[in-house]
């Protein structure tokens, strides 16, 4: 029986012979065309990214002409100390203990008039000689906050050529015991500031107990753009 089965044993193998060369052949096939096809993508692909040389042909630049430079100029440094310096003077120059009593002329309504300041300027002031320019509203202020302010407004007031400001400080109806706190406090800082030629306590119409009008010295006014 061994030997009737050598044929059939021996054609078998020569058919899985055959079987596995074909896969062999027909993966090669497959591989090759694989390569072939991202060979192709890959001249597309620079195809594409020389389209535009292609198309207009070789470049020449142009010479530039009448280009100027504008040189770069540094930012100016911010006068970082002269601000500081300049909150130290506001600081400095009005102080809570400064007394103002003797200052001022406590007559049917409160006023101030720095010596050589003629009683005129202000019965003038009181009757509104002088228009409102601009107001400060101190309500809701702490003291350091309402000092700071305050001393602010006067001196960029002044410096723009204001001459008359109103001050409202309120009537200190919501201060522990109705009070006025702030209002005393403000009385001796307008009185320390050298901007300050006289005030008087504002008309009912310009809020009365809980403002008042100061009268700055003339000062330059600045340019607006």
């Amino acid at each position: 029986m061994s030997r009737r089965s050598t044929p059939s044993v021996a054609l078998s193998g020569l058919h899985s012979l055959k079987t596995v060369a074909k896969e062999i052949k027909a993966r090669h096939a497959q591989q090759q065309a694989l390569r072939q096809a991202q060979e192709a993508a890959q001249r597309q692909a620079q195809l594409e990214r020389n389209l535009f040389a292609l198309s207009v042909g070789k470049v020449t630049p142009l010479r530039p002409r009448n280009v100027y430079q504008i040189p770069m100029q540094p930012a100016p440094p911010e006068p970082l100390q002269l601000q500081l310096d300049e909150q130290n003077v506001l600081r400095e120059a009005m102080s809570d203990a400064f007394d103002v009593s003797t200052l001022l002329e406590v007559d049917a309504e409160l006023s101030f008039r720095r010596p050589g300041i003629g009683p005129d300027v202000t019965r003038k002031l009181r009757a509104g000689h002088w228009s409102i320019q601009r107001q400060l509203d101190l309500h809701g202020l702490r003291t350091d906050e309402a000092r700071e302010a305050l001393g602010q407004f006067i001196r960029l007031s002044h410096r723009t050529g204001l001459r008359c400001v109103r001050i409202i400080h309120g009537k200190g109806l919501g201060s522990p015991g109705r009070v006025p706190v702030l209002k005393s406090k403000v009385l001796s800082w307008l009185v320390q500031k050298r901007e300050v030629l006289a005030f008087v306590q504002a008309r009912p119409a310009d809020g009365g107990a809980g403002a008042l009008l100061v009268l700055l010295q003339p000062g330059a006014r600045l340019a607006h753009r």
